[in-house]
């Protein structure tokens, strides 16, 4: 037993310092890159609105030109990478126990117990040899995903958020995962490897262990690798170095786990449900998901690319029949040729097929413009939608613009660039999208400017937009008392030749609007962070620091009003 832990403490040294050196390379490789979006996770706790910026640095003027002024590098803030990483690690640990009862693992499970309690001879040889088995597996689920962030870097990494060919590959791949679980065919490594591995498994010791653990990695890569090729979608997508790591972690921990927990207590097997068609119906389930899943980034490409192919009603149109089919699955109204006959309906299957009919049922609303705010991440904005019967009441606000007297900004021109983003315009609020005029329209209504970083491929742009915005008192202060900049950081359009410029920060060429935008972001407020808002001037000079994204209505309030406050003391009343 001393033997086995001393096996297993070496294990994690070697990890962690593995880890550790990971760190210290991406940080030395911490470079931005604004010539395509990028995207750090988002925080969702907000710097104190009181504090002032620091009249000796941080009120530094904002320069309305191609060139920004740079502030500073790029800095993450510890809270938000953690929080992102967390949030992987989870993601990543889900998607193991649901691996866990995929038909090509959850029959292995009593099988793998009971040969180490057989082989072992003793309780303590088998946990000790069942704890090897476990660690075995993180290690190597771990390992695949360092080769992965190694392979990419933390540069590309961010770069996959809104990138067209990457995420048009995202999405026929979960196609293809999609059908694999449907059952049409199976996704497997060559079995030449496997049965290397499982005759290196035959070898006796901490060799074979680790070999037994190769082993079901290889086999059951048919029922893991569509869950491992999502969760590695989402990992890199999110933009952290270790992600896929981090993922690979949690993933391997779901079932490493069980392993080891039954290992010691091998009595509790006899509790399990025994194996039978109800594991394939996992599959089939997961697929329904898979397919729902990739529609998110084909929506994300078409939006960027300005496709509109993928409107809000279409979006949800795909999703409502995905649900539909989920549900005659789950009732037995149907099946795939692999699927066996049910004779009758388990009580889990009704009450997963009533959930997924009353979530049908609630996106149905949504064809007719309803909010549907629990989804609105996910969704398309509302102004893709061609037939919107909704119509917001927002008590207390007034349908005019706010100004008390008339304002003439017919000397600013057209907006520019309007014809490109009214696709991302909420309720009735107007927007500039080209700095220089949003300027220009603060000095002629005398309002400070209220900037909007946000994204097309941003699903906590979507849902502050939909929760926040659509509050009556935020929703009030931001149509009357504020010049509304939208900053796209991801948007694909080409700058004409005359805008185009060498970014003093990165030294990259910046040939996209939103790489302008991204650059700005940057060298001005030292993040990348989307959503990001920021309260200005009449000369652009910021008024309090940035708000990262809260889903709080009141501090997002009282972020508005102070920074109004601020406006005014400085600028008198008017």
């Amino acid at each position: 037993m001393k033997k086995h832990l001393s096996v297993i403490l070496l294990l994690l040294s070697i990890f962690c310092f593995g880890v550790d050196k990971a760190q210290a390379q991406s940080k030395k490789a911490d470079t931005v890159s604004t010539g395509d979006v990028q995207f750090t996770s988002i925080p969702t706790a907000a710097d104190s609105i009181k504090a002032k910026l620091a009249k000796d640095s941080a009120k530094k003027a904002l320069v309305g030109k191609n060139t920004t002024v740079a502030m500073g590098s790029k800095t993450t803030p510890a809270k938000e990478e953690n929080k992102s990483l967390w949030e992987i690690f989870l993601l990543g640990f889900l998607g193991g126990f649901t691996a866990l009862i995929m038909p090509c693992i959850y029959p292995m499970l009593p099988l793998t117990v009971s040969f180490f309690t057989k082989k072992a001879g003793s309780k303590s040889k088998a946990v000790g040899q069942a704890l090897l088995y476990g660690i075995s597996i993180i290690v190597i689920y771990v390992l695949l995903g360092m080769l992965i962030s190694i392979i990419f870097g933390p540069d590309a990494l961010n770069n996959l958020a809104t990138n067209g060919i990457f995420n048009l590959v995202f999405f026929a791949l979960l196609i293809v995962f999609a059908i694999s679980f449907f059952g049409v065919f199976e996704i497997t490594l060559p079995s030449s490897l496997a049965n290397k591995l499982d005759a290196n498994s035959d070898k006796g010791g901490i060799t074979g262990i680790f070999f037994m653990a190769a082993t079901l990695s290889v086999v059951s890569f048919s029922c893991t690798g569509p869950i491992i090729g999502t969760l590695i979608v989402e990992a890199t997508t999110k933009g952290e170095r270790l992600g896929p790591a981090i993922g690979m972690f949690g993933f391997s921990l779901a079932l490493a786990i069980p392993f080891t927990l039954f290992a010691l207590f091998p009595t509790a097997l006899k509790s399990l449900p025994k194996s039978g068609g109800w594991l394939n119906s996992v599959k089939v389930i997961l697929g329904f998901l898979e397919l729902a899943l990739a529609l998110k980034f084909l929506s994300t490409v078409d939006l960027a690319y300005h496709w509109n192919w993928l409107d809000r009603e279409v979006f949800l149109s795909l999703w409502i029949a995905i649900g539909i089919f989920m549900v005659l699955y789950l009732l037995g109204r149907f099946k795939f040729s692999h699927d066996s006959d049910t004779q009758h309906l388990s009580v889990p299957r009704v009450l997963i097929a009533v959930f997924v009919l009353s979530f049908v049922v609630y996106m149905i609303p949504g064809l007719w413009g309803a909010p549907l705010k629990s989804i609105s991440a996910f969704l398309p904005p509302p102004a893709t939608q061609d037939f919107n019967l909704y119509n917001i009441q927002l008590n207390g606000v007034s349908s005019g613009n706010g100004n008390s007297s008339a304002v003439d900004l017919k000397s600013i021109g057209p907006k520019k660039y309007e014809d490109i983003f009214y696709r991302g315009k909420v309720l009735d609020l107007e927007g500039w999208y080209d700095y220089n005029q949003a300027i220009a329209a603060s000095k002629a209504e005398h309002k400070p400017i209220f900037i909007d970083f946000t994204g097309w491929g941003c699903s906590n742009c979507r849902k502050m937009e939909q929760t926040i915005w659509t509050d009556a008192r935020v929703h009030k202060i931001l149509k009357n008392e504020y010049v509304m900049l939208e900053a796209y950081a991801d948007d694909k359009t080409i700058l004409n030749t005359k805008e185009q410029y060498i970014s003093s920060l990165t030294g990259k060429k910046i040939t996209t609007l939103g790489g302008k935008w991204s650059d700005f972001e940057i060298s001005n407020f030292a993040t990348n962070a989307l959503p990001f808002y920021v309260l200005l001037n009449t000369d652009g000079k910021p008024l309090l620091p940035g708000l990262p994204a809260t889903f709080d209505a009141d501090k997002y309030l009282q972020f508005l009003e102070a920074g109004l406050a601020e406006y005014k003391k400085n600028n008198g009343s008017n």
